[in-house]
């Protein structure tokens, strides 16, 4: 083999684990968001790569033909987008349940900017969204996903892509997420139904009570009151969750 046919063939090969481990870093939990320069992104992508190669089973590449090359580097980003897309729907829970909190304690119109994307979002969910993505990285779960990575190759191998279980993953993860986000919000459901069925019965005891000015109060600091409560007890089950779907790529 000469220079440029090794030169070639190692190059192939981290260009193969690129596509993939690259593809999962656009949506990866932290590092995936819109506010992280792209170039910051493809940087650790690379550098990931390059450390992680040692221990995947891909070794140099030696491929014929453009035909070749351009098909394995798009399974290899299908499976990259897979795995990325699952661990953005788990988190998407978070999301859900800051929405659910935001419409039943009067908190839909406290408005901040979304995490992840250049679009409003209420306050609760914004505040999910970070205190989730910061616990990820402060209790190491980030490990999690890279571990996700590597193991995805003991399940995909290189070029292997199977359409129906990855279909059937994905809907189970959505499942999962619209689950795990009404459990977070079953609190607050709770308190939504119990303080309007008594502002409902108080108004027809005293029909001149102004219950909007007297709800409205009242609901806010219910809500702030069970968030604090619960809040610990959310993220944990989140947080649960979500190592739990990655560490063992259920299937």
């Amino acid at each position: 083999m000469d220079l440029t046919a090794f030169v070639t063939a190692q190059f192939l090969g981290v260009a193969a684990i690129f596509a993939r481990i690259g593809t999962v870093f656009l949506f990866m939990p932290g590092f995936g968001e819109r506010s992280i320069p792209v170039r910051h992104r493809l940087a650790l992508a690379l550098v990931m790569c390059i450390a992680l190669s040692p221990a995947l089973p891909v070794g140099p590449l030696e491929l014929s033909g453009l035909a070749a090359i351009l098909a394995l580097l798009g399974t290899e980003a299908t499976l990259g987008l897979w795995l990325g897309m699952t661990a953005r729907i788990l988190m998407n829970a978070l999301n859900f349940a800051g929405y659910q909190i935001g419409m039943t304690s009067g908190l839909a119109n406290a408005l901040a900017p979304s995490m992840g994307a250049f679009e409003g979002a209420t306050l609760v969910a914004s505040t999910l969204m970070l205190a989730g993505t910061t616990l990820i990285f402060a209790t190491d779960l980030h490990h999690v996903i890279v571990g996700a990575m590597v193991m995805s190759y003991d399940i995909f191998p290189l070029g292997g892509i199977m359409p129906g279980d990855m279909a059937r993953q994905i809907v189970r993860a959505a499942g999962m997420s619209f689950y795990v986000g009404v459990s977070i919000a079953a609190p607050f459901y709770v308190m939504g139904l119990v303080l309007n069925v008594g502002l409902g019965l108080a108004n027809r005891l005293m029909p001149t009570l102004p219950v909007f000015f007297v709800a409205m109060p009242v609901l806010l600091a219910s809500g702030l009151l069970v968030m604090t409560m619960a809040l610990p007890s959310m993220l944990s089950g989140f947080l649960t969750v979500f190592a739990d779907w990655l560490g063992l790529l259920t299937f």
